[in-house]
Order: C-alpha cells, then sequence, then structure tokens
C-alpha cells in the first residue's frame, strides 16, 4: 500500500493532456499514485500535435491574444512521481527539449484555493504547423 503524501514532500501538478484521468498516460495508473486536488484552468494556447497536446502558456503576441482556459486537472505528487512525470516528458533523464518545467499559479474550480502548480509546457520549436485548439479542453477534443 502506497504511503500517504507528507506535507513537506507534496508538490502540485496541472495535467491538461494524456496526462488526465482516461487519458493514455492518465496520471491515475502511475505509481506512486498521485492524490486528486480538483480542476482548474490556466490561461494559454493548447496545440495539438498528433497523439498529445502542448500548451504555451503566452498567447501568440506580447499581450496574450489568443489565450483561452485550458482545462485541466491538479494532483498532488510526490518527488518519486515527478521524476516519473519528468521521464513522461523526455525531461530527464536526457532532456529532449520539447517541454519544459514551469509553475503557475491557478485557482481550484471547486474551492477556489490558490495553488503553485507545476506544468509542462511546450517548447516554441515544436509548435511549427501544429493546429491550435480554441476550445482549451484536449479530452473533448482527443483522438480515438
Amino acid at each position: 500500500m502506497p504511503e500517504p503524501l507528507r506535507a513537506d514532500s507534496v508538490r502540485h501538478v496541472f495535467v491538461y493532456g494524456t496526462l488526465r484521468r482516461g487519458g493514455a498516460n492518465d496520471i491515475t495508473r502511475l505509481v506512486p499514485p498521485p492524490v486528486p486536488v480538483g480542476t482548474a484552468a490556466v490561461p494559454g494556447v493548447l496545440y495539438d500535435l498528433g497523439a498529445y497536446p502542448g500548451i504555451a502558456l503566452t498567447g501568440p503576441d506580447s499581450e496574450g491574444n489568443g489565450r483561452v482556459p485550458v482545462l485541466g486537472e491538479v494532483y498532488a505528487i510526490t518527488p518519486a512521481l515527478e521524476r516519473r512525470l519528468d521521464e513522461i516528458e523526455d525531461i530527464w533523464p536526457e532532456p529532449s527539449g520539447e517541454y519544459v518545467k514551469r509553475e503557475v499559479q491557478l485557482e481550484l474550480k471547486e474551492t477556489g484555493a490558490r495553488l503553485s502548480c507545476l506544468v509542462y509546457e511546450i517548447a516554441p520549436s515544436f509548435l511549427r504547423g501544429a493546429p491550435r485548439l480554441l476550445h482549451g479542453d484536449w479530452m473533448a477534443h482527443r483522438p480515438g
């Protein structure tokens, strides 16, 4: 049985694509298991990269025009699960350069609580020719 998360080791992650519940890399099936915290949306631009999406946290221009609420789920994770997520996103052990880790401030829809969350942002060089998803919900768009 997994150990409960210790307060001093908790970090939060916002997942918006294949890591969402029911996605190809469903975070709830990973070990060590995360603890669901709630749902949220962050402003950004969501791109369809084929089998998975990528989020750009800044819009197509400096004023942020074109950004929409990108929907996702928030989980409390341990350092071991963060390492596993880094493997899935090709950040560790050898970074591919496709994703970078960022911290975002968001508000949980259920409680209004504000949290700092880790999010995996796509590198701009991987977006050439990728279509934008104007609705911001990968699970409503996902292939299959």
